[in-house]
């Protein structure tokens, strides 16, 4: 079967996010985009496991889907409420572990997976004798990521941890601030449990592949979205089993057919792609001679914040790289729309043409990715129309992001 999956989002109980990250608003959100699968995030939280209970049922393939009981709370919940089974769950989480290791402080954010309530369960069980699971979605944990995995492996084998946004500089994996330069140096022996990466919004596969100790694994695409309208701004479309045991057999093998592709964001765009210094908007790509460290700010002085980019060059041992899953870089629709009008994104108006276009012609990826922009024009959206174009052809302008600073995407020329 054919999917598009997003693994890695936030409940309400993350901090930074919106109230909105409601099962109920997920399950229509998820509908609007074209999503089949959502992570739950956070069942580590004691509040938002009892709401997993109350809300969601199992789907008798490892995956778990609204109850028929849970009813729509308001006029968009009831409109674009899915159809039963059309959008599921799998119980997921990401975990924050800080912790000291070769005279270094460790920071490390991983996600979890899980088959069933009670592995669900046992996890929280011994989790909660390390650290405080009620204080954040996301709570901070002061274990080694390999002694992590050893826990969970003993709970339960068939549990996926994936090492989330493995570029980001401060809480990453192979981040420059406080990540390894391996997986194998993080992990240990317990290095083969992980099977699959996530790329991060600041990186794609093809920058990943630059680094051939990587190569064994899987690699997947998440939005990490903390509201409903950012989900599937990354995704990962499969071609698999549609149950836990065929997700977790696609990203154990890494086979490549069983991935169609990935939904990327342009990684100029991401927050962290550029060195920079947020505080005096000073931004530089790192330049030909390959140099150790990052320039000066050159209005302060400071060292700028590495980036993606560069971290990448530090640790390849490949010049160029192509994925073996294709990926699909694409603007969100509300930011085309916003664009094509010279207004913002999330004004009313935007918002107002961007449910009419789901009301006409089917959720946001089929509209990004498959409508004919023929179909834009009979409705009278020529400039929308042409943004999508221009976003299926390549054809922007990019202002990489850097130090915690979102890049920009120009989609029509620069007054």
């Amino acid at each position: 079967m054919r999917f598009l999956a997003d693994l890695h989002l936030h409940s309400r109980f993350s901090r930074a996010t919106s109230a909105d990250m409601t099962f109920e608003t997920l399950a229509a959100w998820a509908n609007v985009k074209g999503l089949a699968l959502l992570a739950t995030a956070d069942f580590t939280h004691p509040e938002w496991r009892a709401l997993m209970r109350r809300k969601l049922e199992p789907a008798g393939n490892g995956f778990f889907r609204l109850k028929k009981a849970v009813r729509p709370r308001d006029a968009f919940e009831k409109e674009f409420a899915p159809a039963p089974d059309a959008v599921h769950f799998v119980l997921s989480t990401e975990l924050s572990f800080v912790y000291a290791d070769k005279g270094k402080t460790r920071r490390i954010h991983l996600i979890v997976l899980a088959p069933d309530g009670e592995t669900v369960d046992k996890i929280r069980r011994r989790l909660g004798k390390i650290g405080n699971l009620r204080s954040d979605g996301r709570p901070i944990l002061g274990m080694s990521a390999a002694r992590f995995v050893r826990m969970v492996a003993d709970v339960e084998p068939s549990c996926l941890i994936i090492p989330a946004h493995i570029w980001t500089p401060w809480y990453s994996l192979l981040g420059s601030k406080s990540g390894f330069d391996s997986v194998e140096e993080c992990f240990g022996d317990t290095a083969p449990f992980i099977a699959a990466l996530e790329t991060g919004l600041s990186a794609d596969p093809s920058m990943i592949r630059r680094v051939s100790r990587l190569d064994r694994f899987a690699l997947i695409s998440n939005s990490d979205a903390h509201s409903p309208a950012k989900m599937g701004r990354e995704a990962t479309a499969f071609d698999a089993d549609f149950s836990y045991r065929g997700l977790e057999s696609a990203l154990k093998s890494g086979n490549p057919a069983k991935f169609l592709y990935t939904v990327e964001f342009y990684p100029q765009e991401g927050k962290y792609y550029a060195d920079g210094h947020r505080k005096c908007g000073i931004s530089r790509l790192p330049g030909k001679s390959r140099s150790k460290s990052p320039a000066k700010c050159p209005a302060c002085g400071k060292i700028l914040t590495p980036g993606v980019r560069r971290r990448v060059d530090e640790l390849a041992d490949r010049p160029v790289a192509e994925s073996r899953v294709p990926a699909r870089y694409l603007v969100p629709l509300e930011e085309i729309i916003a664009a094509a009008g010279e207004r913002i994104p999330g004004a009313s108006s935007v918002r107002d043409t961007y449910l009419r276009l789901i009301r006409e012609l089917g959720n946001e990826h089929r509209i990004l990715t498959e409508v004919p922009t023929a179909e834009l024009r009979r409705l009278n959206l020529d400039r929308i129309a042409l943004g999508i174009e221009r976003v299926r052809e390549g054809k922007v302008r990019i202002f990489p992001g850097y130090d915690g600073l979102y890049g920009k995407v120009r989609i029509f020329p620069v007054p």
